[in-house]
């Protein structure tokens, strides 16, 4: 992955794919190589700023540790260099929502706002599933300051790694049950999505639906994961 081949990635089709299923998958952004290196940092305390057990707090089970600033370089250019693509669509949406929130255009500008209202804490983490762990439906908010959309990368490969642990998101929509969407993904596939809610089209106009996300039960292997949060945290 590098900044020349996210321009290659068809940002237009991203852009509708979120408007139409607040999702979208991007085949391929890292390679094996660089999934494989990012999984084996997990045990290395350096560069870490918490570790977090999922039941100790009602979570699901399994564990996860958020990076400390400076971020590892591939992770810090997955941030700063995809953020730029999904502003357009993040404006869009707060326009549609009749919110008057608007984002700047470069993600330092961004950042410089959350750490001036206190969210100062940096996001970007690494997730580790094992046998029988799972994440319940949650969201990624931290704060005042939050961007709407937000990446995660499957490091591990499906099937060889590991079975089971399918990335789940929940939409509810007002006065109707929740649909549930089962996101395939391969080793190194980035999926988007809606960070909290969105807007939807209906015969009036837009409307909002709330998103959850979480990670369905491991039955055998080991399951790893980066989460890339555009905002940082309080």
């Amino acid at each position: 992955m590098s900044p020349d081949s996210l321009a290659t990635i068809d940002w237009k089709d991203i852009s509708s794919r979120l408007d139409e299923d607040g999702w979208a998958v991007i085949p391929g952004l890292l390679n094996e190589a660089a999934c494989q290196s990012l999984s084996t940092v997990y045990d290395d305390d350096a560069g870490f700023r918490s570790r977090v057990i999922m039941a100790r707090h009602g979570f699901g089970r399994g564990e996860y540790r958020y990076f400390s600033y400076p971020l590892p370089s591939l992770v810090m250019t997955l941030r700063e260099k995809i953020y730029p693509f999904l502003v357009p669509t993040a404006n869009r949406w707060m326009e549609r929502m009749g919110l008057t929130h608007r984002f700047p255009a470069d993600h330092q500008t961004f950042l410089a706002r959350c750490h001036a209202a206190g969210q100062a804490r940096p996001t970007p983490l690494l997730l580790r599933y094992g046998p029988g762990d799972y994440n319940c439906l949650h969201q990624d908010l931290y704060g005042e300051h939050v961007f709407p959309i937000q990446l995660a990368v499957l490091l591990s490969c499906p099937d060889r790694d590991f079975t089971g642990g399918e990335f789940v998101l929940t939409e509810q929509r007002p006065r109707m049950q929740s649909r549930v969407d089962v996101v395939p993904l391969r080793q190194g596939d980035g999926v988007l999505f809606a960070v909290n809610q969105r807007p939807k089209t209906g015969t009036r106009g837009s409307y909002r639906v709330t998103l959850r996300h979480g990670v369905s039960r491991i039955r055998t292997g080991f399951r790893h994961t980066l989460g890339v949060i555009f905002h940082d945290a309080a």
